[in-house]
Order: C-alpha cells, then sequence, then structure tokens
C-alpha cells in the first residue's frame, strides 16, 4: 500500500491518498479548500493513474470534509462515515461562516461505518475503529499488513485531540485511546488529522497525556 499526504487548508489539516498494485484508490479526510488545493489532490490523483472509489471520513468536522463536494463532483464519489456525524456533516458551511470561510455542502453518505466494518479498495482492507470522544462519531482506520493507523484527530504526536467542541469528553476519549489505539503494536505507524507521523509505541512512552 502506498500512502501519500497533503497538508491543505487554514488548520493544517492532513490529507491522505492510499493506494495499491490494482490502480485504485482510497481518498481519507480530503481537506482541500483553495482551487490550488484541488489542483494539487487531483493532479497527484492523474499523475499517478489511479482511480479513486472510497472518499472516507474519520470525522465530520469542517477542516476534514472541506474536499467532500470537489471529490464527489470530480469521482462521484459520496462520503463514508460514523452515523453519529451526520449532523456534524450537514452542519459544516455553517460552521465555515465562524471561521470565515464558504465551503460547499457535502453531498449526504450513503454508506455509513460502524465499529468492526470493513471497507476495501482494490486488494486492501481497512478495519473501522469506532473511537467516539473528540466527537461523537470519529472513527479511525487501521491496516493490519501495512501496520498503520490513520486516527484523525484522536492522537497525534506528543498529544490527543481536543474535547471543548460541541460533541467532545475527555473521558470518553481516554477510554477510545486506550482501548482502541494503545491495544495495537509499538512498532504500528500513526497517520493523524495533523501534525507528523509517529509510532504506538512513541505515544505509548513520550506523551503527556497517556
Amino acid at each position: 500500500m502506498q500512502i501519500k499526504s497533503f497538508v491543505f487548508n487554514p488548520f493544517s489539516e492532513n490529507t491522505y491518498v492510499l493506494s495499491d498494485e490494482t490502480g485504485t484508490c482510497a481518498i481519507i479526510d480530503p481537506g482541500c479548500y483553495s482551487a490550488a488545493e484541488q489542483q494539487a489532490l487531483e493532479g497527484y490523483i492523474v499523475s499517478q493513474k489511479l482511480q479513486p472509489t472510497l472518499l472516507l471520513n474519520t470525522h465530520a468536522h469542517i477542516d476534514h470534509v472541506l474536499g467532500n463536494a470537489f471529490v464527489h463532483r470530480r469521482w462521484g464519489l459520496t462520503p463514508q462515515l460514523h452515523p453519529s456525524d451526520l449532523e456534524l456533516l450537514r452542519s459544516a458551511p455553517l460552521y465555515g461562516e465562524l471561521w470565515g470561510i464558504r465551503p460547499e455542502a457535502s453531498p449526504d453518505p450513503e454508506i455509513f461505518l460502524n465499529d468492526g466494518d470493513t471497507v476495501q479498495f482494490g486488494t486492501t482492507k481497512l478495519s473501522v475503529r469506532f473511537v467516539p470522544g473528540h466527537c461523537p462519531g470519529h472513527v479511525a482506520f487501521y491496516q493490519a499488513e501495512a501496520q498503520v493507523v490513520f486516527s484523525g484527530d484522536v492522537l497525534f504526536a506528543g498529544s490527543i485531540g481536543r474535547t471543548d467542541l460541541p460533541g467532545g469528553d475527555l473521558d470518553i476519549l481516554m477510554e477510545s485511546i486506550h482501548h482502541s489505539m494503545m491495544i495495537l503494536d509499538d512498532s504500528v505507524k500513526v497517520y493523524s488529522g495533523h501534525g507528523p507521523v509517529t509510532t504506538i509505541g512513541n505515544e505509548r512512552i513520550s506523551n503527556p497525556f497517556l
């Protein structure tokens, strides 16, 4: 599995494109907002001759869904996310006004994700882990063979997700981290929604919140 990351929008959000030998790919949390950012995402996918087949949202905070409408318009995909974040997804344009940005409304999901589900592109399977606390419907995507997890805004290098936004709960977040993330092997790489790549082992011994 190949992993390409982009840093998009005023929130410096990490967008990921995952691909395998079949030439198909999954887009996780498209945060592309400006025309230049949209062109960067499209340019990579076209240059690598990839065919997107999955649009996945770890959660529906505005910085992670700014590109949903573009991906839908360009490749005909609708987002897949946990049902508890549907209203958050629908309210993204209202939150955008608070930050002085005007995002296109995301299309509604046609498929919802729940804990234990598996999503697949090409020959690559991702397992869905329900990790609420940062928001009610947060999920992470774990790829066992590659030993990587896409944690969204649950776990960062040296930090954890904020819980002062609507729907956040610190106790629930810590339970999610300990029960769904820290049970992974130390060697598992953590691709977060913001900031650099880390590992479960690094966070186990150095993250001040853990």
